[in-house]
């Protein structure tokens, strides 16, 4: 096996071979929003422009299949053609104007995206697990003409306001037909918004983030380039010529949701790009389903977000199915624990060697770190090494930059970091700072240049692959006339990652009830947000000097003393 100076030259020679003067891949610093930052020569300027190169070269081949339904890339370009057309001449979308989608996972998503950002318009991605007041808060907040979705998540939105469209594509799939019919188009520059993604807010409502042309594009080049560097470098290394090898069409099963990074940017963005056939699936999670869609489509490629895949290899089926087409899993909206790796090597042993993970957010637009292969063998707790195009910086509360091997707040900058968030410049100013620097509020280490996350030194939990900030719990549950106190926190789960406890101080002579409290927090949380434990407490939640409670003592990971009088 070669050293590691022998490996760090060849990655060093095929960077340069792909990257300099000349290379697929040549990178020059431009002026992105007042800063001089890395981007690729060779890029698309605009989704229309990289949408039509994809669907130009991979015409022949299936794009998306979801149930009977077989649309090839070519189809997919007629379809999305007249949608535009359509939105453009029946709802008078014009440039700046935002097209909320509120659906599960469908072709009918993806089209309806594509025609919104065809017209210069932005489109507001809509959690489809949310609560109709968490709906109605994101539409309040982006003041959408249009709202496109499917009956059982647009009926879900109670309060529409009068002036907004609706496009129910449940009940009106012609809108999705190709008729022909082309519309107007006007320029797009590259850092016009395209994209509004939600997050889960620190002050209690969900922030959407505001994401360009550019940052769309970036991400797929991005994501592309990392993953075609690292299988040139593994080729190179075994003395095989990667023009030699088959170009066979990847087959991807998408299971994570649309409205997220991984559903719509890593996995149909990103998949396009590469010419693969992207399959949904209808109604709820199955994991006897997965299976049978991993047999009869030969499903090459998974990410397996939150539970997802412990669910699918705990599953009887798995004994009779045929998996053996699946050579990628992959873990995607949190850390990939040791027990997860370790099911995935027994189950789908194939897949093995190209087991890794990456790290990324909303805001930043990109997977900023990745990690895979023997590196992530020797290195299993780390978010793996800077990709291209990335800075990264650790800082300490004074925002000083510190040395490797410090804990701090991780900062990252690149040509794809969001604009701002939509209608809340307090929270812009909080996160982007001076050169666009992007405070991530996560807590972590670069030693050797690898990323090493601390998540416990953090608020947020993320179960399941969806990210929930406990604020907005607590102000529900504060809510509620029998509740004193309340803290919520993140608790080690095997299969979630974390679920979500609440220790509550209850009011004089009142009594913790779990039903009476789950119903009350369903009333205005999506379910994944509810808390599944609840610990009741007599004695007043310990805070610190400020009022603040010291989440900390409350889990164990800080002594109570230091904070007493």
């Amino acid at each position: 096996m070669p050293d590691t100076d022998d490996q760090m030259d060849l990655a060093r020679e095929i960077r340069y071979e792909l990257c300099g003067p000349g290379g697929d891949w040549e990178t020059t610093t431009e002026n992105v929003l007042g800063e001089q930052l890395l981007v690729f020569n060779n890029r698309h300027r605009d989704l229309r422009e990289m949408f039509h190169a994809h669907t130009e070269k991979w015409n022949n081949r299936e794009c998306f299949v979801i149930g009977k339904t077989r649309i090839t890339y070519e189809e997919l370009a007629d379809r999305v053609s007249s949608a535009t057309y359509r939105l453009q001449n029946d709802f008078g979308v014009r440039t700046g104007d935002r097209v909320a989608l509120l659906a599960a996972n469908s072709p009918e998503w993806v089209i309806a995206f594509f025609a919104t950002t065809f017209l210069g318009a932005i489109s507001v991605a809509i959690n489809g697990w949310w609560t109709s007041t968490e709906i109605d808060h994101a539409l309040r907040l982006t003041e959408p003409s249009v709202l496109i979705g499917d009956s059982r998540r647009i009926n879900r939105a109670s309060n529409l306001d009068k002036n907004i469209a609706v496009l129910d594509f449940t009940t009106e799939k012609d809108f999705f037909s190709p008729t022909g019919a082309t519309p107007t188009l006007k320029n797009i520059t590259e850092d016009s918004p395209a994209l509004i993604l939600f997050t889960s807010g620190t002050t209690g409502r969900a922030k959407g983030a505001l994401l360009s042309h550019r940052g769309l594009i970036g991400f797929v080049d991005g994501t592309v380039h990392n993953g075609y560097e690292k299988k040139l470098i593994a080729l190179r290394r075994l003395g095989l010529d990667p023009s030699n090898m088959p170009n066979v069409q990847e087959v991807t099963l998408s299971t994570s949701p649309l409205f997220h990074v991984s559903g719509l940017l890593a996995g149909v963005l990103m998949n396009m790009a590469n010419g693969a056939k992207i399959v949904f699936r209808e109604g709820r999670f199955d994991p006897a389903d997965v299976l049978r869609i991993i047999e009869e489509e030969k499903v090459t490629t998974w990410t397996a977000i939150g539970d997802m895949g412990s669910r699918v290899m705990s599953h009887s089926d798995l004994l009779v199915r045929d998996t053996s087409s699946l050579t990628r899993v992959s873990s995607g909206g949190a850390h990939l624990s040791e027990h997860v790796r370790e099911q995935i090597v027994k189950h789908f042993p194939q897949a093995a060697a190209a087991i890794g993970q990456g790290y990324g957010s909303s805001e930043s637009c990109g997977v900023m770190t990745s990690i895979g292969g023997q590196e992530f063998q020797d290195n299993p707790t780390s978010a793996g090494r800077v990709c291209l195009g990335y800075e990264i910086q650790i800082r300490n509360e004074q925002d000083a930059p510190l040395p490797e091997g410090n804990e701090g707040e991780i900062h990252v900058r690149s040509a794809c970091t969001m604009l701002r968030y939509w209608g809340d410049q307090e929270a812009t100013a909080a996160a982007l700072k001076p050169g666009r620097w992007l405070a991530m509020g996560d807590i972590g280490r670069l030693e050797n240049g690898l990323l090493f996350i601390n998540s416990r030194a953090r608020d947020m939990i993320i179960r399941s692959g969806e990210n929930i900030y406990p604020v907005e719990i607590e102000h529900r549950l504060e809510a509620h006339p029998n509740i004193s106190e309340v803290s919520v926190v993140g608790v080690d789960h095997l299969e979630l990652g974390q679920e979500v406890k609440a220790i509550l101080v209850m009011k004089k002579n009142q009594n913790l009830d779990p039903e009476d409290l789950t119903n009350w927090c369903k009333e205005t949380l999506a379910g994944y947000k509810i808390p599944t434990i609840w610990e009741h407490r007599e004695e007043p939640l310990p805070r610190n000097a400020s009022g603040k409670v010291v989440k900390g003592v409350l889990t164990g990971d800080q002594e109570l003393s230091i904070y007493k009088d």
